[in-house]
Protein backbone atom coordinates (compact mmCIF):
# COMPACT_ATOMS: atom_id res chain seq x y z
CA UNK A 1 0.00 0.00 0.00
CA UNK A 2 1.45 3.40 -1.01
CA UNK A 3 2.00 5.89 1.81
CA UNK A 4 2.56 9.55 0.77
CA UNK A 5 5.92 11.06 1.78
CA UNK A 6 4.22 13.93 3.61
CA UNK A 7 2.23 11.46 5.67
CA UNK A 8 5.38 9.62 6.72
CA UNK A 9 7.17 12.86 7.57
CA UNK A 10 4.27 13.92 9.82
CA UNK A 11 4.53 10.67 11.75
CA UNK A 12 5.23 10.81 15.47
CA UNK A 13 8.68 9.40 16.21
CA UNK A 14 9.74 8.80 19.81
CA UNK A 15 13.48 8.81 20.58
CA UNK A 16 14.51 7.19 23.88
CA UNK A 17 18.14 7.54 25.03
CA UNK A 18 19.64 8.60 28.35
CA UNK A 19 22.49 10.49 26.59
CA UNK A 20 21.44 14.03 25.64
CA UNK A 21 24.11 14.16 22.94
CA UNK A 22 22.59 11.13 21.23
CA UNK A 23 19.10 12.64 21.43
CA UNK A 24 20.26 15.90 19.82
CA UNK A 25 22.14 14.04 17.09
CA UNK A 26 19.16 11.87 16.18
CA UNK A 27 16.82 14.85 16.22
CA UNK A 28 19.12 16.79 13.89
CA UNK A 29 19.38 13.88 11.45
CA UNK A 30 15.62 13.27 11.37
CA UNK A 31 14.67 16.95 11.07
CA UNK A 32 17.11 17.34 8.18
CA UNK A 33 15.21 14.54 6.43
CA UNK A 34 11.88 16.35 6.95
CA UNK A 35 10.56 14.60 10.06
CA UNK A 36 9.04 17.23 12.36
CA UNK A 37 6.90 15.38 14.93
CA UNK A 38 9.68 14.19 17.24
CA UNK A 39 9.49 13.36 20.95
CA UNK A 40 12.80 12.95 22.79
CA UNK A 41 12.88 11.18 26.18
CA UNK A 42 15.99 10.80 28.32
CA UNK A 43 14.24 9.04 31.25
CA UNK A 44 12.87 5.64 30.14
CA UNK A 45 10.35 5.70 32.99
CA UNK A 46 8.42 8.36 31.04
CA UNK A 47 8.00 6.29 27.88
CA UNK A 48 4.75 4.53 28.80
CA UNK A 49 2.91 7.72 29.76
CA UNK A 50 4.21 9.59 26.71
CA UNK A 51 3.13 6.75 24.47
CA UNK A 52 -0.37 6.61 25.99
CA UNK A 53 -0.77 10.38 25.63
CA UNK A 54 -0.66 10.30 21.82
CA UNK A 55 -0.40 7.63 19.09
CA UNK A 56 3.20 6.96 18.10
CA UNK A 57 4.36 5.57 14.75
CA UNK A 58 7.99 4.63 15.46
CA UNK A 59 10.23 4.27 18.52
CA UNK A 60 14.03 4.59 18.41
CA UNK A 61 15.20 2.89 21.60
CA UNK A 62 18.50 2.57 23.41
CA UNK A 63 19.08 -0.59 25.46
CA UNK A 64 21.58 0.37 28.15
CA UNK A 65 19.88 3.06 30.30
CA UNK A 66 19.53 3.80 34.04
CA UNK A 67 16.26 3.12 35.93
CA UNK A 68 14.91 0.91 33.12
CA UNK A 69 16.74 -0.76 30.27
CA UNK A 70 15.35 -1.06 26.76
CA UNK A 71 14.05 -4.58 27.32
CA UNK A 72 11.96 -3.39 30.28
CA UNK A 73 10.58 -0.52 28.21
CA UNK A 74 9.49 -2.97 25.50
CA UNK A 75 7.87 -5.19 28.13
CA UNK A 76 5.86 -2.22 29.46
CA UNK A 77 4.64 -1.35 25.99
CA UNK A 78 3.65 -4.96 25.29
CA UNK A 79 1.48 -4.94 28.40
CA UNK A 80 -0.69 -2.24 26.80
CA UNK A 81 -1.88 -4.84 24.24
CA UNK A 82 -2.16 -2.16 21.59
CA UNK A 83 -3.13 -3.85 18.27
CA UNK A 84 -1.19 -1.10 16.47
CA UNK A 85 1.94 -1.09 18.61
CA UNK A 86 4.54 0.79 16.52
CA UNK A 87 7.80 -0.77 15.31
CA UNK A 88 10.80 -0.39 17.61
CA UNK A 89 14.25 0.26 16.14
CA UNK A 90 16.91 -0.55 18.72
CA UNK A 91 20.03 1.64 18.62
CA UNK A 92 22.78 0.43 20.94
CA UNK A 93 26.51 0.12 21.38
CA UNK A 94 25.91 -3.54 22.33
CA UNK A 95 26.55 -5.25 19.02
CA UNK A 96 26.84 -8.90 20.02
CA UNK A 97 24.53 -11.55 18.61
CA UNK A 98 23.05 -12.26 22.04
CA UNK A 99 21.89 -8.65 22.44
CA UNK A 100 20.55 -8.64 18.89
CA UNK A 101 18.52 -11.83 19.31
CA UNK A 102 17.12 -10.82 22.70
CA UNK A 103 16.03 -7.43 21.36
CA UNK A 104 14.28 -8.99 18.36
CA UNK A 105 12.65 -11.68 20.49
CA UNK A 106 11.32 -9.16 23.01
CA UNK A 107 9.63 -6.84 20.55
CA UNK A 108 12.14 -4.92 18.46
CA UNK A 109 11.46 -4.82 14.73
CA UNK A 110 15.00 -3.81 13.71
CA UNK A 111 18.46 -3.31 15.22
CA UNK A 112 21.37 -0.92 14.54
CA UNK A 113 24.70 -0.90 16.35
CA UNK A 114 26.34 2.37 17.36
CA UNK A 115 28.06 4.12 15.75
CA UNK A 116 25.60 3.81 12.85
CA UNK A 117 25.64 5.12 9.31
CA UNK A 118 23.32 8.11 8.81
CA UNK A 119 21.96 6.90 5.47
CA UNK A 120 21.35 3.40 6.77
CA UNK A 121 19.47 4.78 9.78
CA UNK A 122 17.26 7.01 7.62
CA UNK A 123 16.52 4.15 5.22
CA UNK A 124 15.44 1.88 8.06
CA UNK A 125 13.34 4.64 9.62
CA UNK A 126 11.62 5.24 6.27
CA UNK A 127 10.94 1.53 5.67
CA UNK A 128 9.60 0.93 9.18
CA UNK A 129 7.35 4.00 9.02
CA UNK A 130 5.93 3.08 5.62
CA UNK A 131 5.15 -0.45 6.77
CA UNK A 132 3.50 0.76 9.98
CA UNK A 133 1.48 3.51 8.31
CA UNK A 134 0.26 1.06 5.67
CA UNK A 135 -0.86 -1.23 8.52
CA UNK A 136 -2.58 1.68 10.24
CA UNK A 137 -4.41 2.64 7.04
CA UNK A 138 -5.54 -0.96 6.59
CA UNK A 139 -6.68 -1.11 10.21
CA UNK A 140 -8.59 2.17 9.88
CA UNK A 141 -10.29 1.01 6.67
CA UNK A 142 -11.24 -2.24 8.35
CA UNK A 143 -12.82 -0.24 11.18
CA UNK A 144 -14.74 1.91 8.71
CA UNK A 145 -16.00 -1.15 6.84
CA UNK A 146 -17.01 -2.86 10.08
CA UNK A 147 -18.93 0.24 11.13
CA UNK A 148 -20.67 0.38 7.75
CA UNK A 149 -21.63 -3.29 8.07
CA UNK A 150 -22.86 -2.72 11.63
CA UNK A 151 -25.03 0.21 10.58
CA UNK A 152 -26.39 -1.65 7.58
CA UNK A 153 -27.14 -4.71 9.69
CA UNK A 154 -28.93 -2.51 12.22
CA UNK A 155 -31.00 -0.98 9.43
CA UNK A 156 -31.96 -4.42 8.10
CA UNK A 157 -32.90 -5.60 11.59
CA UNK A 158 -34.95 -2.47 12.23
CA UNK A 159 -36.76 -2.83 8.90
CA UNK A 160 -37.51 -6.48 9.66
CA UNK A 161 -38.84 -5.61 13.11
CA UNK A 162 -41.09 -2.90 11.71
CA UNK A 163 -42.55 -5.39 9.26
CA UNK A 164 -43.07 -7.90 12.07
CA UNK A 165 -44.76 -5.33 14.30
CA UNK A 166 -47.03 -4.12 11.52
CA UNK A 167 -47.91 -7.72 10.67
CA UNK A 168 -48.88 -8.21 14.31
CA UNK A 169 -50.99 -5.07 14.27
CA UNK A 170 -52.82 -6.30 11.18
CA UNK A 171 -54.23 -9.18 13.23
CA UNK A 172 -55.03 -7.00 16.24
CA UNK A 173 -57.07 -4.55 14.16
CA UNK A 174 -59.59 -7.35 13.78
CA UNK A 175 -60.70 -6.95 17.40
CA UNK A 176 -58.65 -4.04 18.77
CA UNK A 177 -59.02 -0.68 17.12
CA UNK A 178 -55.63 0.76 18.10
CA UNK A 179 -53.42 -2.32 18.17
CA UNK A 180 -51.98 -1.22 21.54
CA UNK A 181 -52.55 -4.71 22.92
CA UNK A 182 -49.56 -6.12 21.05
CA UNK A 183 -47.31 -3.36 22.41
CA UNK A 184 -48.36 -4.03 25.99
CA UNK A 185 -48.23 -7.78 25.53
CA UNK A 186 -44.83 -7.89 23.81
CA UNK A 187 -43.10 -5.55 26.26
CA UNK A 188 -44.63 -7.42 29.19
CA UNK A 189 -43.45 -10.73 27.72
CA UNK A 190 -39.91 -9.39 27.40
CA UNK A 191 -40.03 -8.10 30.99
CA UNK A 192 -41.20 -11.48 32.30
CA UNK A 193 -38.52 -13.25 30.25
CA UNK A 194 -35.90 -10.99 31.82
CA UNK A 195 -37.28 -11.72 35.29
CA UNK A 196 -36.80 -15.47 34.83
CA UNK A 197 -33.18 -14.99 33.80
CA UNK A 198 -33.21 -15.08 30.01
CA UNK A 199 -30.35 -13.46 28.11
CA UNK A 200 -30.86 -10.07 26.49
CA UNK A 201 -30.86 -11.73 23.06
CA UNK A 202 -33.60 -14.16 24.06
CA UNK A 203 -35.63 -11.39 25.73
CA UNK A 204 -35.37 -9.39 22.50
CA UNK A 205 -36.72 -12.40 20.60
CA UNK A 206 -39.77 -12.41 22.88
CA UNK A 207 -40.22 -8.69 22.38
CA UNK A 208 -40.09 -8.92 18.60
CA UNK A 209 -41.78 -12.29 18.04
CA UNK A 210 -44.73 -12.05 20.44
CA UNK A 211 -46.56 -9.34 18.43
CA UNK A 212 -47.42 -12.10 15.95
CA UNK A 213 -49.06 -14.36 18.56
CA UNK A 214 -52.54 -13.80 17.10
CA UNK A 215 -51.54 -13.53 13.46
CA UNK A 216 -53.92 -16.37 12.60
CA UNK A 217 -56.89 -14.15 13.41
CA UNK A 218 -56.67 -12.78 9.89
CA UNK A 219 -58.12 -16.14 8.83
CA UNK A 220 -61.19 -15.86 11.10
CA UNK A 221 -64.39 -14.24 9.80
CA UNK A 222 -65.64 -10.93 11.19
CA UNK A 223 -68.93 -12.50 12.24
CA UNK A 224 -66.97 -14.47 14.82
CA UNK A 225 -64.20 -11.99 15.58
CA UNK A 226 -66.55 -9.06 16.23
CA UNK A 227 -69.50 -10.90 17.75
CA UNK A 228 -70.65 -8.84 20.79
CA UNK A 229 -71.66 -11.94 22.74
CA UNK A 230 -70.30 -15.31 23.79
CA UNK A 231 -69.40 -17.65 20.98
CA UNK A 232 -71.24 -20.87 20.36
CA UNK A 233 -69.31 -24.15 20.64
CA UNK A 234 -69.03 -24.30 16.86
CA UNK A 235 -67.84 -20.69 16.66
CA UNK A 236 -65.39 -21.30 19.49
CA UNK A 237 -63.90 -24.26 17.62
CA UNK A 238 -63.40 -22.06 14.55
CA UNK A 239 -61.91 -19.30 16.66
CA UNK A 240 -59.41 -21.70 18.16
CA UNK A 241 -57.99 -22.46 14.73
CA UNK A 242 -56.29 -19.05 14.73
CA UNK A 243 -53.38 -20.75 16.56
CA UNK A 244 -52.72 -23.27 13.79
CA UNK A 245 -53.43 -20.73 11.05
CA UNK A 246 -50.84 -18.38 12.54
CA UNK A 247 -48.32 -21.20 12.95
CA UNK A 248 -48.83 -22.26 9.33
CA UNK A 249 -48.25 -18.72 8.09
CA UNK A 250 -45.01 -18.47 10.08
CA UNK A 251 -43.71 -21.98 9.42
CA UNK A 252 -41.01 -23.08 6.98
CA UNK A 253 -38.43 -20.43 7.85
CA UNK A 254 -34.90 -20.85 9.21
CA UNK A 255 -35.11 -17.38 10.73
CA UNK A 256 -34.93 -17.57 14.55
CA UNK A 257 -37.34 -14.69 14.99
CA UNK A 258 -40.02 -16.22 12.78
CA UNK A 259 -39.55 -19.65 14.37
CA UNK A 260 -40.01 -18.14 17.83
CA UNK A 261 -43.12 -16.35 16.58
CA UNK A 262 -44.45 -19.64 15.20
CA UNK A 263 -43.99 -21.39 18.54
CA UNK A 264 -45.75 -18.57 20.38
CA UNK A 265 -48.63 -18.44 17.88
CA UNK A 266 -49.16 -22.19 18.20
CA UNK A 267 -48.83 -22.59 21.98
CA UNK A 268 -49.95 -19.41 23.76
CA UNK A 269 -53.42 -20.91 24.36
CA UNK A 270 -52.15 -24.17 25.83
CA UNK A 271 -52.80 -24.59 29.56
CA UNK A 272 -50.63 -25.97 32.34
CA UNK A 273 -53.21 -28.68 33.17
CA UNK A 274 -53.56 -29.81 29.54
CA UNK A 275 -57.03 -28.35 28.92
CA UNK A 276 -55.89 -25.74 26.41
CA UNK A 277 -55.66 -25.83 22.63
CA UNK A 278 -54.80 -26.74 19.91
CA UNK A 279 -52.73 -29.77 21.08
CA UNK A 280 -53.73 -30.02 24.76
CA UNK A 281 -50.12 -29.91 25.87
CA UNK A 282 -49.50 -29.77 29.60
CA UNK A 283 -46.79 -28.72 32.03
CA UNK A 284 -43.27 -28.38 30.73
CA UNK A 285 -44.30 -29.93 27.41
CA UNK A 286 -45.54 -26.43 26.59
CA UNK A 287 -42.60 -24.38 25.26
CA UNK A 288 -41.53 -21.68 27.69
CA UNK A 289 -42.18 -19.02 25.05
CA UNK A 290 -45.82 -20.10 24.94
CA UNK A 291 -46.13 -20.16 28.72
CA UNK A 292 -44.70 -16.66 29.07
CA UNK A 293 -46.93 -15.31 26.29
CA UNK A 294 -50.02 -16.94 27.81
CA UNK A 295 -49.69 -15.10 31.12
CA UNK A 296 -49.14 -11.61 29.74
CA UNK A 297 -51.69 -12.10 26.96
CA UNK A 298 -54.46 -13.16 29.31
CA UNK A 299 -53.71 -10.42 31.85
CA UNK A 300 -53.88 -7.74 29.18
CA UNK A 301 -57.01 -9.26 27.64
CA UNK A 302 -58.75 -9.32 31.03
CA UNK A 303 -57.94 -5.67 31.72
CA UNK A 304 -58.89 -4.47 28.22
CA UNK A 305 -62.21 -3.77 26.56
CA UNK A 306 -63.38 -6.33 24.00
CA UNK A 307 -66.53 -6.40 21.83
CA UNK A 308 -67.97 -9.04 24.15
CA UNK A 309 -66.89 -7.67 27.57
CA UNK A 310 -65.85 -4.73 29.70
CA UNK A 311 -62.35 -4.27 31.06
CA UNK A 312 -61.71 -5.92 34.43
CA UNK A 313 -60.20 -3.90 37.28
CA UNK A 314 -56.53 -4.76 37.79
CA UNK A 315 -57.21 -6.22 41.25
CA UNK A 316 -59.77 -8.68 39.87
CA UNK A 317 -57.48 -9.68 37.01
CA UNK A 318 -54.61 -10.30 39.44
CA UNK A 319 -56.85 -12.45 41.64
CA UNK A 320 -57.98 -14.44 38.60
CA UNK A 321 -54.33 -15.06 37.70
CA UNK A 322 -53.68 -16.38 41.20
CA UNK A 323 -56.74 -18.65 41.07
CA UNK A 324 -55.63 -20.11 37.74
CA UNK A 325 -52.01 -20.61 38.80
CA UNK A 326 -51.26 -24.32 38.35
CA UNK A 327 -54.26 -24.93 36.10
CA UNK A 328 -54.16 -22.40 33.27
CA UNK A 329 -50.71 -20.97 34.00
CA UNK A 330 -47.27 -22.22 34.97
CA UNK A 331 -47.32 -21.52 38.75
CA UNK A 332 -43.65 -20.59 38.86
CA UNK A 333 -44.18 -18.00 36.12
CA UNK A 334 -47.20 -16.59 37.93
CA UNK A 335 -45.00 -15.97 40.99
CA UNK A 336 -42.49 -14.14 38.82
CA UNK A 337 -45.30 -12.19 37.16
CA UNK A 338 -46.55 -10.98 40.53
CA UNK A 339 -43.03 -9.85 41.41
CA UNK A 340 -42.82 -7.61 38.33
CA UNK A 341 -46.47 -6.47 38.44
CA UNK A 342 -45.48 -2.82 39.05
CA UNK A 343 -43.40 -2.95 35.86
CA UNK A 344 -46.29 -4.55 33.98
CA UNK A 345 -48.61 -1.76 35.10
CA UNK A 346 -46.08 0.86 33.95
CA UNK A 347 -46.06 -0.77 30.51
CA UNK A 348 -49.85 -0.76 30.56
CA UNK A 349 -49.84 2.96 31.33
CA UNK A 350 -47.22 3.71 28.70
CA UNK A 351 -49.19 1.98 25.94
CA UNK A 352 -52.66 2.81 27.20
CA UNK A 353 -55.58 3.12 24.82
CA UNK A 354 -56.00 6.66 23.42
Amino acid sequence: MYVPVETAQNSRIMIVDDEMANLKLLEKMLRAEGYTNLVSISDPRQVRDAYCAEPTDLILLDLNMPFMNGYEVMAQLKELEDPLLPPILVLTAQGSRDFLMRALNEGARDFLSKPFDRYELLARVRNLLEAHLALRLTFDKKGVLEEMVRKRTAEVIQSRLEIVQRLGRASEYRDNETGRHILRMSHSAALLAKQIGWSKERCDLMLYASPMHDLGKIGISDTIMLKPARLTDEERAIMETHTTIGADILSGSNNELLETARVIALTHHEKWDGSGYPRKLSGEAIPMEGRVAAIVDVFDALTSIRPYKKAWPVEEAVEDMRINSGTHFDPNLVDHFMTILPGILKIRELFSEP
